[in-house]
């Protein structure tokens, strides 16, 4: 027999109030939370919290998940950063670096025995549905100074204070922690240009998704057109690493910046051009387009 279950993890603001849940039927789910946390976070927490109910039970276990970033993170990228001494292939540090680890000692013996499968978020997967009702409902209820409802959860398991629930030590440092000055504009754009490149950022819809413009659209290195929408269904991590090199950077009205790049992967240069626009107080990509150099 195999159990099937849901996990995802929302947050208010990402960050802001978080919360995670899965879910398996009406009888057996749960969820919980932080008053401040991100997206990712509660992505981990839903699935660290599912493995360790499920730890008394012989069955296996298949998850769903929405974030191609949790799936990644167990069954791809942890064992390598527990080689590195949790550092990843750049020789930064491992994010979210106490769940992960929690992550890694809840697999240990059962990795035979879990399975995931990615979903599409909000396309009508009941169960992944139904996980991402009771993350929303856990953060709303941080946000409002309510404990969320925990659930019943699973038959048998121990008890919260005994599953040692991780609670979120320190948030995800924003793209700009360490400086000892506050960044410019041109900055800005470029290091959220590096961000769209890194598989911490492309492996989360959300994080990708804050980055971009709602009319956002790409000229592609084939010449399709692409729409914010498209991009958004088929993002993930890059293949190859890409380092980005500025050509030039201009600011062409008071919130408008072009950032003019070069991206090298292995043997193939392309130009790109990315047109960053101001939005609220933060800086948004309008419009992209990539072009093999000869």
């Amino acid at each position: 027999m195999t159990i099937i279950a849901a996990a995802d993890g929302s947050a208010l603001g990402n960050p802001g109030p978080a919360g995670w849940g899965w879910y398996v039927d009406d009888s057996c789910w749960a969820s919980g939370g932080w008053p401040h946390g991100t997206n990712n976070m509660g992505e981990l927490m839903a699935v660290l919290d599912l493995l360790r109910q499920t730890a008394h039970l012989d069955e296996d276990l298949l998850v769903y998940c929405d974030s191609t970033y949790v799936i990644n993170t167990v069954t791809k990228w942890m064992a390598g950063w527990k080689r590195r001494g949790w550092k990843k292939g750049d020789g930064k540090p491992v994010l979210n670096l106490d769940l992960v680890q929690a992550l890694d000692a809840a697999m240990d013996g059962r990795r035979d025995r879990v399975r995931f499968e990615w979903v599409k978020g909000h396309a009508g997967h009941h169960l992944n549905e139904e996980a991402d009702r009771l993350a929303n409902a856990a953060a709303l209820a941080h946000k409002e100074g309510r404990e969320p409802d925990p659930g019943p959860g699973f038959a048998g398991a121990a008890a919260p204070e005994k599953r040692a629930t991780v609670a979120p030590a320190e948030l995800e440092p924003d793209l700009f922690s360490g400086l000892e000055h506050q960044p410019s504009d041109e900055e800005v754009v470029v290091e959220q240009e590096r961000a769209l490149l890194s598989d911490q950022v492309r492996s989360d819809r959300a994080s990708v998704a804050a980055l971009l413009h709602p009319q956002w659209e790409e000229v592609g290195r084939s010449g399709r057109l692409w729409s914010r929408d498209e991009l958004l269904d088929e993002i993930g991590p890059l293949s190859d690493e890409v380092s980005l090199d500025v050509v030039s950077i201009e600011r062409v009205a008071p919130d408008v910046i072009l950032l003019l790049w070069r991206a090298l992967t292995g043997d193939r240069s392309t130009l790109r051009s990315s047109l960053w626009v101001r939005q609220g107080s933060g800086w948004v990509q309008r419009f992209h387009q990539g072009t093999d150099e000869p």
